[in-house]
């Protein structure tokens, strides 16, 4: 059956749209902790927030079997419009931490209805070159989460509620595309029946289980550095003070080309492998988190920062490629539930490293944190060569 040329590009913009919103309250976290007179700590409270409610959100998507029971595509659509509903709430004058963090868990639990929906809405029409079709939709989620930052990095013409403001619509009109262009794939096969042993049944597959353990170990260092790159340009400059960097503007371009990295991926994944490229990248990232004591000694601010574009690119490029083998490596019937469970566990060991970075930030010297991140790439490499049998 012929696909629409169009589909792909569309399910792309809608999940860029949709994920503006899960690091929109980082982008502004200055204004926010100015706003409100918030300690620097809630950066950490915060962001773990949003994770915590996506972890709610996959766990109880994962349980329902909502992604295999119902019409993706009407999924992504109410939880885009719920999820900029409850965006819009970092808003309110009155606002404290208390409220603030039940904004940003109940944005992330319905995030849970965009990002692996999106993957498996994707999944649903690629089956050959689902490596290439998921490294764009990756590299979309990596857009739409460094998005606000390049919003806020222009300082003075952008006044931060705005930037909440943008998101909140975009996320909107992510979710009617979806809804409007992207029909049921003819890939999907769909669940009959709630199936609450779902969620243990697929940890069965021994190839399923090892893409997943690569996958796990690949998160826990992922969205810790993503959300430490503002605090490492930050001591750069007090260990160097000669240096001055637009921080917004660089946490975009640190964390947005990523994106390009997943796309790459994706290809180069077509000539080596799709596992033999996600071992290569989760290690050349292992190797990022060993060197990151010494990239804070460099004096020369340009090596600094392609330090971390170079990380940058390397922490991503293996995300879509995890998600193909565990979409590969799991049953037709329940790979939305897969898909959704791998993402609760994964962004669940997320929320472990950004409180451990979090804590650790503030007794420990800064220079030596992120060695810590090298625990996950480790653990996933042994969990990625565990199997021969992945496909």
């Amino acid at each position: 059956m012929p696909i629409n040329k169009w589909i792909l590009p569309v399910i792309v913009i809608s999940q860029f749209c949709c994920t503006s919103l899960w690091f929109a309250g980082n982008a502004v976290m200055p204004d926010l902790l100015r706003t409100f007179n918030f300690e620097e700590s809630a950066l950490g409270h915060l962001t773990s927030a949003v994770q915590f409610g996506f972890i709610i959100g996959t766990l109880v998507f994962a349980l329902l079997t909502i992604a295999d029971r119902f019409s993706p595509s009407r999924v992504f659509f109410f939880c885009a419009l719920a999820g900029a509903l409850f965006n819009l709430g970092t808003l309110h004058h009155s606002n404290t931490l208390t409220s603030l963090l039940a904004f940003r868990f109940t944005t992330g639990f319905f995030l849970a209805g965009i990002y692996p929906v999106g993957m498996k809405i994707a999944a649903d029409y690629y089956q050959k070159g689902l490596g290439t079709s998921l490294g764009y939709l990756v590299g979309a989620l990596v857009l739409g989460t460094a998005f606000p930052h390049l919003l806020n990095s222009f300082d003075g013409l952008v006044y931060w509620k705005v930037v909440i403001e943008l998101t909140t619509c975009f996320a909107v009109f992510g979710g009617m595309l979806m809804l409007i262009y992207v029909p049921n794939g003819p890939f999907r096969k769909a669940g009959q029946k709630t199936d609450f042993t779902a969620f243990f049944n697929v940890f069965k597959n021994k190839p399923f289980r090892s893409a997943a353990f690569g996958y796990f170990g690949h998160m826990w260092e992922l969205y810790a550095f993503w959300t430490f790159v503002p605090l490492m340009l930050n001591h750069y400059i007090a260990l160097h003070p000669e240096s001055n960097f637009n921080i917004s503007l660089l946490a975009f371009f640190i964390i947005g080309m990523g994106g390009l990295a997943c796309v790459a991926g994706g290809y180069l994944s077509i000539r080596f492998g799709t596992k033999n490229t996600a071992f290569a990248a989760l290690l050349l990232s292992c190797i990022c988190c060993l060197l990151s004591p010494f990239c804070f000694q460099l004096n020369t601010p340009a090596l600094f920062i392609a330090f971390l574009i170079f990380w940058g690119l390397v922490v991503i490029a293996d995300s879509p490629l995890f998600s193909t083998l565990v979409a590969q490596n799991a049953e037709s019937e329940t790979r939305g539930t897969a898909l959704t469970i791998v993402n609760c566990i994964g962004f669940a060991i997320t929320i472990l490293s950004i409180q451990l970075i979090n804590y650790l930030s503030i007794s420990w010297n800064k220079e030596n944190l992120f060695i810590l991140l090298a625990i996950g790439p480790v653990l996933g490499l042994i969990g990625l060569t565990s199997s021969g049998e992945i496909k």
